[in-house]
């Protein structure tokens, strides 16, 4: 399957506001975040939390064909 990814702050200055990419059907976050960091210096970058159709979702939460997907890094405000 290939997912369309949408990409904030670091994250998306590093890999572009909107990514594609392939994963095997019932693939995981877990494989998802492996594929992104395969794509860039990811140890420089944040550790991001996901969303899944505009819900935080776990390393081990299942991707289907036409989810929403964001990869969101952690924000700090004073």
């Amino acid at each position: 399957m290939v997912l369309s990814v949408l990409c904030f702050a670091s994250w998306g200055d590093a890999l572009g506001p909107v990514v594609s990419v392939e994963l095997p059907d019932g693939a995981t976050v877990a494989q998802l975040l492996e594929a992104l960091g395969g794509r860039v210096a990811s140890s420089a970058l944040p550790v991001p939390m996901i969303a899944v159709n505009r819900r935080y979702a776990a390393p081990s939460t299942i991707l289907r064909a036409g989810d929403e997907v964001a990869v969101i890094p952690p924000v700090a405000g004073g």
